[in-house]
């Protein structure tokens, strides 16, 4: 599996490298990224509208085209068409309908506006409404960096459509992370100051994959999943693909930034997820809890998240200790560490059986002052920390620095007199830019975790009686021991071999002062 999805990342650098080229001199990548994702996503729409209603018609013997080209089927259509998909693209409108503009020399750029407008605007007034809105602002179509004259811009996109024609993707595939892959190695393929923080948008696969297998150990199906800090929603798709059945009733998601936002939203659509089945918002999780229904709050049965590392706390305010998901520590997070604070809200949000697996710095294991009450409020008062997982150095890109995965169960299942610790920091695949946790090494995680016994040098239960009198920090050496013994140093050998050497100076320092001697020069003492 894992050697496939390298297989198909690898063939999608190559081909992502030759489209983005294109753009090259125009624009930044930050911002050329935008473009390249947005017309895959377009022509996924367009192939999945197809796919799926030709399928729908099959038993009617008409295709998707032939019956919006009949009155008789017309209005039918489009209603199965918002229903189901969420919205509607006209057969002008379609993809390969463009693309054959393109080889006919008919095709301008405000063909490809107006198609996505109209696909925008027959969600208008609908159930889906809020899945696409703006989903393609960031394709601004109209921007002079595209080129001043629509002749210049409807060249340079019908040199990106053509090539974005020729990516071999398959609209069924919903186990490979198409966009999110595509936008880390479009980061990848020119630094910008996107790239820098990059990272905070997409989990690196195997990262995500370990997540999402401790997030849903024990479990068939999950009655909802949320990511607080979803980014491009690629932790999310992993739950989905680690449960048994493969089944999520609702996806919950909310981004920050606008721009991963509509990616998040892309990500869900082109991974098969109904519109109907995720809801995602855009705003800061910290000051805006937006996870409510009727007044109360959403619980969930499994919750990922990769955020921001000691990024500013915007809930610092002291106005935030009324907030009930920060009130119970008493202490808000630090300023300039936000960690801790998003570790609060998901605690808060935890269902009866609920369940969190959360990518943070190694900071929030040992700092003082108020992260550490918020750990004894975790531990003492809560007793959810169930497993505390120190990872390889290097994993992510934007970052080098070793991260710690931290899992909390609501049931502890008899084990709520301990933590588990393991230091799995050591185990990995050393990679050309970032490091990578082999399959083996995710399997030795997930299967340690399960089995809760000590393993020499990598795995220890520590008993609450430890972390009490460790006063609440949870460095992982001080439970994992992996250094290597000091040889045992043979005393007696070593005097020997010191009055040997001694013999052999004085010996050498006689034989020199016969020489000395007959000089005339001063012996040697």
């Amino acid at each position: 599996m894992a050697e496939d999805v390298r297989a198909k990342s690898d063939e999608l650098a190559k081909q992502l490298w030759a489209i983005a080229n294109e753009f090259r001199g125009n624009m930044d990548a930050s911002e050329f990224k935008n473009y390249i994702l947005g017309l895959i996503f377009y022509r996924y729409l367009s192939e999945k509208t197809e796919d799926y209603m030709n399928d729908l018609l099959k038993d009617d013997g008409i295709s998707y085209r032939q019956a919006l080209a009949d009155p008789q089927y017309a209005d039918i259509v489009k209603g199965w068409s918002l229903d189901h998909l969420g919205y509607i693209i006209l057969p002008k409108d379609m993809w390969s309908s463009l693309i054959e503009l393109i080889k006919d020399n008919q095709f301008t750029v405000e063909d490809l506006e107006k198609a996505v407008n109209a696909l925008t605007a027959s969600t208008i007034g609908q159930e889906s409404e809020a899945a696409f809105r703006g989903l393609f602002n960031d394709m601004n179509l109209k921007a002079d960096h595209l080129g001043r004259e629509v002749s210049e811009r409807t060249a340079l996109i019908s040199k990106v459509m053509q090539k974005i024609d020729a990516l071999s993707f398959d609209v069924k595939d919903t186990k490979f992370d198409y966009l999110g892959t595509a936008y880390m190695i479009l980061i990848g393929l020119f630094q910008s100051g996107a790239g820098k923080k990059a990272g905070e948008f997409f989990t690196a696969t195997c990262a995500s994959k370990l997540v999402a297998r401790l997030a849903t150990v024990g479990l068939k199906e999950a009655k909802n999943a949320c990511d607080p800090c979803a980014g491009s929603g690629s932790l999310l798709l992993e739950v989905k693909n680690s449960l048994e059945d493969h089944k999520v009733g609702h996806f919950y998601s909310q981004e920050l930034n606008s721009t991963t936002y509509n990616l998040n939203r892309m990500n869900m659509l082109l991974h098969g997820v109904p519109y109907k089945q995720f809801t995602a918002y855009n705003d800061d999780t910290l000051r805006h809890d937006n996870f409510y229904e009727d007044g109360k709050p959403i619980l969930f049965t499994v919750q990922v998240s990769n955020p921001p590392y000691s990024a500013p706390n915007s809930a610092s305010d002291p106005s935030y200790l009324d907030d009930v998901r920060y009130s119970s520590c008493g202490v808000l997070a630090p300023k300039t560490k936000a960690d801790l604070a998003f570790v609060e809200h998901m605690v808060y949000h935890m269902d009866e059986d609920g369940r969190i697996a959360v990518l943070l710095p190694h900071g929030v294991l040992f700092r003082g002052a108020a992260e550490e009450k918020i750990r004894r409020y975790f531990i003492e008062s809560q007793n959810v920390l169930d497993a505390v997982i120190g990872l390889p150095a290097n994993l992510f890109h934007g970052t080098g620095i070793p991260v710690a995965l931290l899992v909390f169960k609501k049931k502890r299942n008899g084990n709520s007199d301990n933590i588990l610790f393991i230091d799995a920091s050591k185990e990995f695949e050393k990679g050309k830019e970032q490091n990578i946790l082999r399959d083996q090494d995710i399997d030795k995680i997930v299967q340690t975790y399960i089995n809760r016994v000590d393993v020499e040098k990598y795995a220890h239960v520590a008993s609450m009686n430890e972390i009490v009198a460790n006063e609440y920090n949870l460095n992982i050496p001080r439970y994992v021991d992996t250094s290597d013994p000091e040889p045992e140093i043979d005393l007696d050998k070593v005097f020997a071999d010191i009055n040997k050497t001694n013999e052999e100076i004085a010996k050498a320092t006689a034989d020199l002062n016969v020489f000395m001697k007959e000089l005339g020069l001063q012996e040697l003492k």
